[in-house]
């Protein structure tokens, strides 16, 4: 028995630990976990594991009893079966019930549903609990409600709220003690209540259970005296109707909580999980067994492995999946990446190096030097390379060791292409190309299997000369963190680069308009030894290139090509071919019966400013405004000394621009006078005095924010690089502060500033004084803009000499 006052130490620990594993695992596990009784001699099962187990306890109950919703009226069966009504709507049942047997059955459905989903708070446990007992009338002494104990579930989830009760570390001693005397003596009450009832036995097969004479007394905890436990209900029903069963033993509080509950299981050898033995366990196990020889049936206890909730188990399933999956997957790309598993297969295309035109091949000749324009320095050092192929011995006799590589670096358009096939045609050899994006492919390996073929291919047809465009794309500076297969493809054509002999007579030209990019390694001597500059032509250069090209095209013979050329600083030899080819394109769109120098023109703005924005709406105060702020300009550049001569000037709108003017230097110079940057001052304000004038100084516009913008950086190159500024001196102030350059200081910035915007506001008197004498010429240049939109310099002497200008339908 249990000690009056307070339970054991080692039970009370125990109720403590279950409550806690309750608390922290889940709420307690609903009604329907709980299965029907065992036969009478079937194996315990053994779970496999401990991890987040239930022990479900098996108690005696009559097999063949229906459940109690079927003992009472159709409404309350109905209203018994549900257990998902809400509490609420429970209690509202229970109030409104018409009978006791209604009453009976909401009271049972209210425990039922608050044992089955309320197992975290207490107080609705008690409530369920005095629910159940007054819906049973367990305790009563008379009046039993025997359709309610004969439930098996409900009697469960009864000694469950027992037992959550006497595990509730909040209820005082005397709660617990009383909580364990109804745990004890509740299984033999309910047995002996069903055995004597006569409704009971006239309704449904009756339960018989086993009695003891000693049924009043409580379970003796020694194990050598058995404590008798219910026996099994017998299969004759006539025959317990005629002789009830004595009452049922009491069951020892240990035994039952064990039964109730999952954290009193231990693990034992071989990782079996036991019921440990509390108290009168073993003694009650000992009447069991008797109790079973006898014919009675034993109590089982089986232990069921709780199961996770299916949505749990799901997403456990899910995540562990794409980890495994993740990490393989990380596995196998570096495993790809660092050794090269996937190479291309026998059925990706090799590299297909292709030869240059021979020069005796009768179908044409081949590039040559004379082909090329404008490069005249770059040409001059590619000679020797021509000699070397023609005659790799003479070059090696003395010792001597001919150039493996020339690098060609320059802008784009220049010729690199074409001066590294021009090599080929004035040797003679074959000339194999390839661009520095062709090596690398989707597969690893590519890169380096194509450079090894294309110098395999150049070696069978040697001397020849190999060319690799856009050289950076595969010759980039190498970092740890480049892909492999970068790698290799940079280290074999190293490797190819110094495996060349003396005599192998093979050229590696590179082209590349990033040398700095390149690899310090694939660039040292010994592997292109030769760095041959290709800048942009000059004005000679360019008129040869324009020469070159026009040989092809009919055009006026009155085309000046100087005049162009002067007009096109900065164009490549590839912009010229551009240009020569739309001015073209644009005399046969116009049925025109030869290129005329407008056509070139026209393909000089187009290249230079974008297309001409004809369909731009713009109103005539607008273009009149355009007007004048370009005859601003034009007049500043005809009155200026020391000024660029006026080219051209315009109010077709083209890219951004609403109109621009251009102006020509006579012969392309390296260096400028302190004359020259203050008329390009002067020049540059020229278009916003010019509204200014006009318009007043209210009406100025924005359009002259680029001219404001080109004005002050000219002004500021004056006085902190060109040393051309009195107060600050010759001295240069270019440095950044992310440079680690000194910085100049306050006081000295101060001084900067001031000179900047001394120039630029010094620029602008002058220009004001020089237009406001000229207002005159202003207005004729303006109006005659808005009538012609395109001026040339000799049209604009006419327009402010008040000439009219002829213009034939040609023009």
């Amino acid at each position: 028995m249990l000690p009056a006052g307070r339970p054991p130490g080692l039970l009370r620990e125990l109720l403590r630990d279950l409550a806690q594993a309750t608390a922290q695992r889940r709420p307690l596990p609903p009604l329907r976990t709980f299965s029907s009784v065992q036969a009478a001699h079937a194996p315990v099962p053994k779970p496999s594991s401990l991890h987040h187990r239930t022990l479900s306890p098996r108690f005696p109950s009559p097999p063949s009893a229906p459940p109690a919703s079927a003992l009472a009226p159709p409404h309350t069966r109905t209203l018994f079966g549900k257990s998902v009504f809400k509490v609420d709507r429970l209690r509202d049942a229970v109030r409104d019930a018409d009978s006791t047997e209604e009453r009976a059955a909401a009271q049972v459905a209210l425990a039922q549903h608050l044992f089955a989903s309320t197992s975290d708070r207490l107080d609705l446990v008690k409530e369920g609990l005095e629910a159940y007992e007054d819906g049973a009338q367990l305790w009563a002494g008379h009046g039993a409600r025997t359709d309610v104990l004969a439930d098996d579930e409900a009697f469960r989830g009864y000694l469950r709220a027992l037992a959550t009760v006497a595990a509730a570390p909040e209820e005082s001693d005397s709660t617990v003690a009383s909580t364990f005397d109804k745990i004890q003596q509740a299984p033999a009450r309910r047995a002996q209540l069903l055995s004597t009832s006569s409704a009971a036995a006239t309704s449904s097969t009756p339960v018989a259970a086993s009695t003891s004479a000693a049924a009043a007394t409580s379970p003796s905890d020694s194990s050598s005296s058995p404590a008798p436990v219910p026996a099994a209900p017998s299969t004759s029903h006539a025959a317990d109707a005629a002789a009830p069963s004595p009452a049922a033993p009491a069951i020892a509080p240990s035994t039952l909580i064990s039964a109730l509950f999952s954290g009193n299981a231990a693990r034992g050898k071989g990782g079996e999980a036991k019921i440990q033995s509390l108290g009168s366990f073993a003694g009650w196990g000992a009447a069991s067994g008797k109790a079973a020889a006898g014919g009675a049936e034993p109590i089982r206890v089986v232990v069921e492995e709780a199961k996770s909730p299916l949505l749990w188990r799901f997403l456990k399933f899910v995540a562990v999946t794409a980890l495994y999956s993740f990490l393989l997957l990380s596995l196998l790309s570096l495993l790809i990446d660092s050794s090269g598993i996937l190479r291309a297969g026998a059925q990706s295309q090799p590299f297909a190096p292709t030869a240059a035109p021979n020069p005796d091949d009768p179908n044409g000749r081949g590039t040559t030097f004379k082909d090329v324009h404008g490069v005249e320095e770059a040409k001059t050092e590619l000679y020797e390379i021509v000699e070397f192929l023609k005659d790799p011995e003479r070059f090696s006799r003395l010792g001597g060791r001919p150039p493996r590589g020339v690098l060609l670096t320059g802008p784009p358009g220049t010729g690199k292409t074409l001066l590294a096939r021009a090599v080929a045609g004035e040797a003679g050899v074959p000339f194999f190309s390839a661009s520095g994006s062709e090596f690398d492919e989707m597969y690893v390996g590519v890169g380096a299997r194509r450079i090894r073929e294309l110098f395999a291919a150049a070696r069978k047809q040697g001397p020849a000369i190999i060319f690799i465009d856009e050289l950076d794309a595969v010759g980039g500076k190498r970092s740890p963190k480049d892909q492999s297969f970068h790698k290799q493809t940079l280290n074999q054509l190293l490797t190819e680069m110094d495996g060349f002999a003396s005599t192998e007579g093979i050229i590696l030209i590179g082209a590349t308009n990033f040398p700095e990019s390149l690899d310090k390694a694939l660039v040292r001597p010994g592997r292109f030894d030769r760095h041959v500059a290709v800048p942009l032509p000059d004005v000679r250069g360019r008129m040869e290139i324009l020469k070159h090209h026009m040989r092809n095209i009919l055009y006026d013979k009155k085309t000046d090509l100087s005049i162009i050329a002067r007009g096109t600083i900065g164009f490549s030899g590839a912009d010229l071919q551009a240009l020569v080819n739309q001015a073209a394109v644009k005399a046969s769109a116009e049925n025109a019966d030869a290129v005329r120098p407008s056509h070139f023109e026209w393909a000089k703005e187009r290249i230079m400013m974008g297309a001409a924005r004809t369909s731009a709406y713009i109103t005539d105060e607008n273009k009149l405004a355009t007007a004048y702020h370009e005859a601003g300009h034009a007049l500043l550049a005809i009155y200026t000394k020391g000024a660029y001569p006026l080219h051209l000037i315009t109010v077709v709108p083209r890219g951004n621009a609403l109109g621009y003017t251009s102006m020509l230097p006579e012969a392309e110079k390296n260096s400028h006078s302190l004359l020259e940057y203050r008329a390009k001052l002067d020049v540059a304000m020229g278009g916003r005095v010019a509204e200014e004038i006009i318009y007043g100084a209210d009406n100025v516009t924005d359009g002259a924010s680029s001219d404001i913008s080109s004005a002050t950086n000219i002004a500021t190159s004056m006085v902190r690089r060109l040393g051309f500024s009195d107060a600050v001196g010759p001295v240069a102030h270019t440095g950044q502060a992310s440079d680690g350059e000194p910085q100049p200081s306050e006081e000295t910035l101060r001084v900067i500033d001031g000179e900047i915007r001394s120039l630029v506001e010094g620029a602008q008197e002058r220009a004001r004084a020089c237009l406001t004498a000229k207002k005159v010429e202003l207005e004729r240049l303006a109006r005659a803009l808005v009538e012609y939109e395109t001026l040339d310099s000799a049209e604009v002497q006419k327009v402010i000499k008040g000439e009219p200008i002829q213009r034939t339908g040609l023009e």
